[in-house]
C-alpha cells in the first residue's frame, strides 16, 4: 500500500502562486499514474492534475495554462504548481495515485486518501 502525505498549502491573495507537494512512500513501485484532486466546500471532490511516471499529464480545463503538475520521480513526490489563483480554488488539495490518466479522471484511485492540504485564495 502506498502512503501520501500533501503538503504546501496555505492562504494567498487571488493572482498569487503556490506550489503543493505529495509524497509517497510504501509500495511505490506500483504507481503508476498521481494526480491532484481538491474538494470545495459544498462541491464534489473533482480532478484537477495528474502525471504518468512516462511525464504524461493531464489538467482540468478550469486549470488549463494556470495550473502545472510535475513529478520526481526519485523523490517518489508530485508538485502542484497553482499560479494566477482565484477565489474559487480555495479547497483542501489531495493527491492520488491511479492506474492511467483516465482511471484518475474517472476518479477510480487506488490509495487511501490522506488529510489533504488547505489552499486559501483571498479576494
Amino acid at each position: 500500500q502506498v502512503q501520501l502525505v500533501e503538503s504546501g498549502g496555505g492562504l494567498v491573495q487571488a493572482g498569487g502562486s503556490l506550489r503543493v507537494s505529495c509524497a509517497a512512500s510504501g509500495s511505490i513501485s506500483s504507481i503508476v499514474a498521481m494526480g491532484w484532486y481538491r474538494r470545495s466546500p459544498g462541491k464534489q471532490r473533482e480532478l484537477v492534475a495528474a502525471i504518468t511516471s512516462g511525464g504524461d499529464t493531464l489538467i482540468a480545463d478550469s486549470m488549463k495554462g494556470r495550473f502545472t503538475i510535475s513529478r520526481d520521480n526519485a523523490k517518489n513526490t508530485v508538485y502542484l504548481q497553482m499560479n494566477s489563483l482565484k477565489p474559487e480554488d480555495t479547497a483542501v488539495y489531495y493527491c492520488n495515485t491511479g492506474l492511467s490518466l483516465l482511471a484518475m479522471r474517472r476518479g477510480s484511485i487506488i490509495s487511501p486518501w490522506g488529510q489533504g492540504t488547505q489552499v486559501t485564495v483571498s479576494s
